[in-house]
């Protein structure tokens, strides 16, 4: 059995136990998930997050100096952000119109007398940028700030770029330093099946049959945009820009899916990710390596849904009418805190909190979703790592064409 297949087993089993906990035997499912589920969820996100920030490092470097060419990085660079910047926009889109009609906040019955929620500022887009540069490297890598080491990595690429042959030696150090960091990977992942059944049973036991239900409408109007959003945009993508087969891109990526789906973790979920793209999607190390950990920074498409349908949701339980200028507001924050949230712990909410205001509509109404917020969490972590795949795969088919284009333009020059 592969291991998709074990970790797809773990996350059913886990769901089913803890469901069936939560509604039989709370009192048990405290004990299991003091002494077994969370113990085993947190072992094994704990070795995955071990091993972010090292391959992070490396693979930046390695990626960076294998692009050589500073306007070929640039290149990619652009095209990376602008990809997720306007897939963020049509993922917002896209959700708010489904919210809209299916109306899941006129449906029953909610108390928003209870509802509260306490928003984090967040800092300002200007901040975030100029956050980038680290004054301490070191710290940042403690902290695991993946901008400020995404451009570390970055320049230290660019120096071994320009160096040469000088520097041939760090270049083979870094490249089996990554090769140690890529075996303790697939070592990390033969826990994986374990690991996912102790996270879903934690959440799903936690969560509770009664919160699903009570919100039961609202999630499933977030998960049916979110397979929408995938399989239309990504898939999109990779039919009609990339040329392959979509089928064979969500099969291929399959097992990184499931992980991101039981971690909630982009970042954790970043070296599975990575390695999957390399292995199963063909996609070259050096795009692999530039184009997923920026994408598990800023890349927020699951994010961008469930604001887009919450925001909407929490406008009608409170029966507020949005106008056209309002709903175009709410993208546009959207899409422009994506950018300026970057690497912000409990990010989405905070987002949330920033589109509400934009809009004049009750924060408080981010009480409401709270209780199964966990649950669609895994789902849009799900998303928004397979976007970042989608996005490396268009990229390294573009640049694959690009190099067939100039090497037969070479050959006819040549003739």
């Amino acid at each position: 059995m592969n291991l998709t297949k074990k970790i797809i087993i773990g996350l059913v089993l886990g769901a089913a136990v803890g469901l069936i906990l939560n509604i039989y035997s709370p009192s048990l499912f405290t004990q299991l998930d003091m002494y077994l589920f969370s113990p085993l969820g947190t072992i094994f996100i704990n070795l995955i997050k071990l091993l972010v920030v090292p391959i992070v490092l490396f693979s930046i470097i390695l990626g960076v100096a294998g692009l050589g060419d500073p306007k070929k990085l640039g290149s990619i660079g652009l095209k990376t952000v602008t990809y997720f910047l306007i897939t963020t926009a049509m993922a917002i889109m896209g959700a708010m119109m489904l919210a809209t009609v299916i109306s899941p906040g006129t449906k029953g019955e909610f108390d928003t007398s209870k509802a509260e929620f306490s928003a984090e500022e967040a800092p300002s887009i200007a901040e975030t940028l100029l956050g980038i540069i680290p004054s301490n490297p070191f710290q940042a890598m403690v902290n695991g700030d993946m901008l400020q080491i995404i451009f570390f990595a970055a320049l230290i690429g660019f120096a071994l770029t320009a160096l040469g042959k000088k520097t041939e030696g760090i270049v083979k150090l870094i490249e089996q330093g990554n090769d140690v960091v890529m075996f303790l990977v697939t070592w990390v992942m033969k826990l994986a099946p374990y690991g996912t059944f102790g996270l879903i049973a934690t959440a799903v036991g936690s969560q509770g049959y009664s919160a699903m239900k009570a919100m039961g409408l609202y999630m499933i109007v977030v998960v049916i945009a979110l397979v929408i959003h995938t399989i239309v945009v990504y898939g999109g993508t990779i039919l009609f820009v990339a040329k392959k087969n979509p089928l064979w891109f969500f099969k291929g990526f399959a097992p990184a899916m499931t992980l991101g789906f039981s971690t909630s973790s982009s970042n954790a979920t970043l070296p599975v990710s990575m390695e999957t793209a390399q292995d199963n999607l063909g996609v070259r190390k050096e795009i692999s390596s530039f184009v997923q950990p920026l994408g598990a920074t800023i890349n927020m498409d699951g994010t961008a849904i469930m604001q887009g349908v919450a925001t909407i949701f929490i406008a009608q339980v409170y029966d507020v009418n949005l106008t056209f200028t309002a709903l175009i507001t709410v993208v546009i924050t959207a899409v422009l805190a994506s950018i300026g949230t970057a690497g912000v712990p409990g990010v989405g909410l905070i987002m949330l909190a920033m589109v509400l205001t934009s809009v004049n509509l009750p924060v408080e109404g981010i009480g409401l979703i709270l209780g199964i917020d966990r649950l669609l969490d895994m789902a849009r972590t799900s998303v928004n790592i397979t976007g970042d795949a989608a996005c490396a795969v268009m990229i390294d088919q573009q640049e694959r064409k690009k190099e067939k284009k100039n090497a037969s333009s070479s050959d006819t020059v040549e003739a």
